[in-house]
């Protein structure tokens, strides 16, 4: 479909939904929602680098340590990293999808939607819930391999986990567009991805349990959101939590408002 047409269908609606909800058109949103999914389907090898990152993971290092490292009592090595491995799926997918605003700007679907009478804060919306969409698909995958893990899950325990993988991936997906939203090449982008995921990945307890660390690591561990989704994905799959489940929910629907309202801040900059 070409942008011509893409933006005619975000343009040419009567405006009434958006006047009537303010700064949010739901059709706008819909269509940005959507074409991020279908872009998506279509790139499979984004979700073949997904399974097979998360399996190396999951079972070269959860098999590997099994025998040597007891990190909860009565809880195997390879049970305690299946939660991390799922937010490893999700914090990856989540950012990489982020690009797509770079890719939109480069061949000029941006500029188009940024012309078009709706608000921008539904442009930005729509991107954070295909990003979001997109990543828990590659969470949901990972999800599959927890009898290969030893988790026994139940049909409650599957669509609590679901609702808190889809809000770990909106906080971060929000975070990326704040990386992405006044970005202009894709090597930058890649090189800030890195050197934000794996220090938020690794010092997020997905790895290893979080007490007796030092007060410097437990500071960031407290103001890193990815800890808060490990620790509630975690908790509805094998019952252990770090914090409780409302101040997880809370922290991450916080961190996802403030990175969403910072984006659209930068965007409005661009004029």
């Amino acid at each position: 479909m070409s942008i011509y047409v893409e933006t005619r269908r975000i343009s040419g609606r009567r405006g009434l939904t958006a006047v009537a909800l303010g700064m949010l058109d739901p059709e706008a949103i819909w269509m940005i929602w959507q074409r991020d999914l279908v872009r998506f389907l279509r790139q499979p090898a984004r979700l073949y680098g997904s399974i097979v990152r998360s399996a190396v993971w999951l079972f070269a290092l959860g098999l590997g340590l099994r025998q040597s490292f007891v990190p909860v009592p009565g809880m195997s090595y390879t049970e305690f990293i299946f939660p991390g491995v799922i937010a490893m799926a999700l914090i990856f997918g989540s950012l990489q999808s982020a690009i797509s605003v770079i890719w939109d700007r480069e061949f000029g679907f941006l500029k188009e939607v940024m012309v078009a009478p709706i608000p921008r804060s539904s442009v930005l919306l729509g991107k954070a819930l295909g990003g979001a969409s997109t990543a828990t698909l590659q969470g949901i995958v990972v999800l599959l391999f927890a009898p290969l893990a030893g988790v026994h899950l139940t049909p409650v325990s599957v669509v609590e986990g679901l609702a808190l993988m889809f809000l770990t991936s909106i906080a971060m997906t929000t975070l990326g567009l704040v990386i992405a939203v006044r970005m202009t090449d894709f090597e930058g982008f890649g090189s800030l991805q890195n050197m934000v995921v794996m220090p938020m990945y690794l010092l997020s307890g997905a790895m290893f349990p979080t007490q007796g660390l030092p007060v410097w690591m437990n500071t960031f561990l407290a103001a890193n959101p990815l800890s808060y989704g490990v620790s509630a994905v975690r908790g509805v799959l094998l019952g252990y939590y770090t914090h409780p489940l409302v101040l997880d929910v809370a922290v991450l629907g916080g961190f996802s408002l403030v990175m969403l309202s910072i984006s659209l801040w930068l965007l409005e900059r661009e004029g």
